[in-house]
């Protein structure tokens, strides 16, 4: 038996929630990662809407692997004390849903400042998030973000050592490593391996085009290997970003969206047959 579940962010199927239950399963995936609901960002959804659906998920047999937040998606320089109430309602969505992970991030720098001038903040911010969370039972995993604090390996390294706790781990991406010209593996992945709790399956081109796995540089295969040698059971989470989809200029703030076609359950599936060939080779 695999020790990898397979989840994905099935807005990029479709915008309409019904549609992404519905194309996840045709996949025959049983897992999704919560971002995009009938075209809003799960952080905006009322209780009564995220109770629609958890009702909806169950109708379709889908369990949620993580919430694909948007907390720490937002300037250093930005006010933090409304942005840290909305963790505290993504903190509920989660319980509601029974998601074990919420993914978050670690604050966009000013343009061409150095991160290191608001390494302070960041970790007075990320640390008060993690300890919101502390004792919820669901893990905080970051994600490798391009133009925040923790876009490189050695930042990410910092964030995980200097936050130590059960429930702070890494959302491991590879496509964003490449993004920010680092060395996916086995330099970044070497790091922070102790960490990684969650995948991304996302690889990327040189110039930083997504991909699907296995086509880029991301060594993605290597990197599922060494997962699978050191034991990992866990998800990995198709982020395919192979079409545009509702909310991906917000995403992907590069000239390279604009040529994409539109995308749905033709280019999901793209990505999902990529992973499934890397899964039987391993």
């Amino acid at each position: 038996m695999s020790p990898f579940i397979i989840s994905g962010f099935a807005d990029e199927i479709d915008a309409d929630f019904r549609t992404q239950l519905n194309g996840l399963n045709e996949l025959g995936i049983g897992y999704i990662e919560v971002r995009g609901v009938n075209g809003s960002n799960i952080s905006t959804l009322t209780a009564a809407q995220i109770t629609e659906v958890k009702h909806q998920l169950e109708a379709h047999g889908v369990k949620v692997s993580s919430i694909g937040s948007p907390v720490g998606k937002i300037q250093i320089t930005d006010d933090f004390a409304p942005h840290l109430d909305m963790f505290k309602r993504i903190l509920d969505t989660a319980h509601t849903l029974h998601s074990p992970f919420i993914r978050v991030f670690s604050f966009y720098m000013p343009e061409g400042e150095d991160p290191s001038l608001y390494r302070d903040e960041v970790i007075d911010r990320m640390g008060a998030i993690v300890e919101t969370a502390k004792g919820s039972g669901i893990t905080l995993v970051h994600e490798n973000e391009k133009h925040i604090y923790g876009d490189t390996a050695e930042r990410c390294f910092d964030l995980m050592t200097t936050l130590k706790a059960d429930h702070w781990a890494s959302a491991f991406d590879p496509a964003n490593f490449i993004q920010c010209e680092e060395e996916v593996f086995p330099k970044a992945f070497n790091l922070l391996k102790p960490y990684i709790k969650y995948v991304h399956i996302k690889d990327a081109q040189a110039d930083g085009q997504v991909v699907p796995a296995g086509y880029g540089i991301g060594r993605v295969e290597d990197v599922l290997r060494a997962l699978k040698t050191d034991g990992y059971e866990g998800y990995l989470s198709l982020e395919p970003h192979l079409g545009s989809f509702k909310g991906l200029a917000q995403l992907e703030h590069t000239d390279w969206v604009d040529s994409l076609e539109e995308g749905g359950l033709h280019t999901f599936r793209v990505a999902h047959r990529a992973l499934q060939a890397i899964l039987n080779r391993i």
